[in-house]
């Protein structure tokens, strides 16, 4: 009876021991699994947004962290840098040390240009600059009043950058202006430090809401999505709206641009940015169907048959006190052109500030809406009849 009963007692011990180690390992493996799936579980971005008219970024969203791909158009074949937006405060995922790191949200921002503001002011995040080249060149008042109580930082003039000034300041994050010389091996300094370097060539897009578009990246970095899909769907459809409303038209006036500079006239390729507005608010654009990269460098002669009939002269000077007298004194053969006697010459000066900056080269760029409802005001009046031209002005 008695070994019966060390028998069964032994083998209690061991079922209790089985048992033990396999709730054991499942408690253990739970409690693993719970760790594992901690970052799944927050739900980090449950909030994405989408890039429709870009072509130069992509955006991916994972548990913790974004993907950003940059596209550099100024390489023979494409160029891509690869950013990992990390959520502050948990871990990197094992595939980072294939690009940068940026952690997320960004808290201090410096920026090489005054264009990029106008992201920032899109999302009410002016707050997070602390670092901007040329401090002259600012149009946006709550920069300005940052700049004036010593909030921001001038971190280099014109295209040279202080990377010692940076690395005092230390931002989060420096934003460039993409170009050929905005390679990241240029800010070697700068990587030493562990101050990422993300480059921003909106200004290559062919497209306004292309341009526009760019503030998804600034949103991405700054965990904005809710408020720029909310923001961005209204400009794009107002853009849409108005892009039918001028297709309506049937007769489109003949549209000159820009001005002789020392003997070579520029103007927008077929496929640009600016041949864009001018045909989404129904104008005849001249050289449309011309698809050279960059501007057409044209001799006056060759632009001077059509300015002699062309309806509108656009983007006349970049002096926001010119007038047609002044414009004249330039170039006395500027009497010869239609739009001169008419009248009917245009700048995009209307909102600039005493320091000489222009709010078109800011708000303007995340505004194409606005913009594109100033052109049509100007070439189909009676079909914006109660619009107020906030960024071009018609020159006295």
């Amino acid at each position: 009876m008695i070994l019966k009963t060390l028998r069964f007692s032994y083998k209690a011990a061991i079922l209790l021991a089985l048992l033990t180690t396999i709730f054991g390992c499942g408690q253990a493996d739970k409690k693993s699994t719970s760790t594992a799936s901690e970052i799944t579980d927050k739900k980090y971005f449950q909030t994405k947004t989408e890039v429709k008219h870009a072509q130069g970024f992509t955006i991916e969203y994972f548990d913790n962290y974004k993907i950003v791909k940059i596209i550099s158009p100024f390489e023979k074949s494409a160029d891509t840098t690869t950013y990992y937006l990390v959520q502050r405060g948990t871990p990197r995922p094992t595939e980072a040390n294939q690009g940068i790191v940026v952690e997320i949200p960004v808290r201090s921002l410096a920026l090489t240009s005054s264009m990029h503001i106008g992201l920032l002011s899109y999302l009410n995040a002016e707050s997070v600059l602390t670092g901007l080249s040329s401090l002259q060149y600012v149009y946006a008042p709550k920069v300005i009043a940052l700049i004036d109580s010593g909030k921001v930082t001038e971190i280099g003039k014109d295209q040279t950058i202080n990377q010692e000034k940076l690395v005092s300041i230390h931002p989060d994050l420096l934003m460039t202006t993409g170009s050929p010389s905005s390679k990241k091996e240029h800010y070697q300094l700068l990587s030493d430090a562990d101050i990422p370097v993300i480059s921003n060539a909106e200004w290559v897009e062919n497209t306004p809401l292309g341009r526009a578009e760019w503030v998804k990246l600034m949103a991405a970095l700054l965990n904005e999505e809710a408020l720029v899909n909310e923001k961005f769907a209204k400009t794009e459809s107002e853009y849409e709206r108005l892009t039918t409303l001028a297709k309506s038209v049937k007769n489109k006036p003949l549209i000159l641009t820009g001005q002789n500079m020392k003997d070579v006239w520029y103007v927008p390729n077929g496929n640009s940015y600016m041949a864009q507005f001018l045909k989404n608010a129904g104008g005849n654009f001249p050289w449309k169907a011309n698809s050279t990269p960059g501007s057409l460098p044209l001799s006056f002669e060759s632009v001077y048959p059509i300015a002699l009939k062309a309806d509108y002269w656009m983007n006349v000077g970049y002096d926001p006190n010119d007038t047609r007298s002044s414009i004249l004194s330039q170039d006395k053969r500027y009497s010869d052109f239609k739009a001169y006697k008419t009248g009917k010459m245009f700048n995009y000066c209307n909102r600039t500030n005493s320091r000489g900056s222009n709010d078109y080269f800011e708000t303007g760029n995340v505004e194409p809406e606005v913009i594109l409802a100033d052109l049509i005001s100007i070439f189909h009046p009676e079909l914006l009849p109660n619009h107020t031209r906030v960024y071009y002005k018609q020159l006295k």
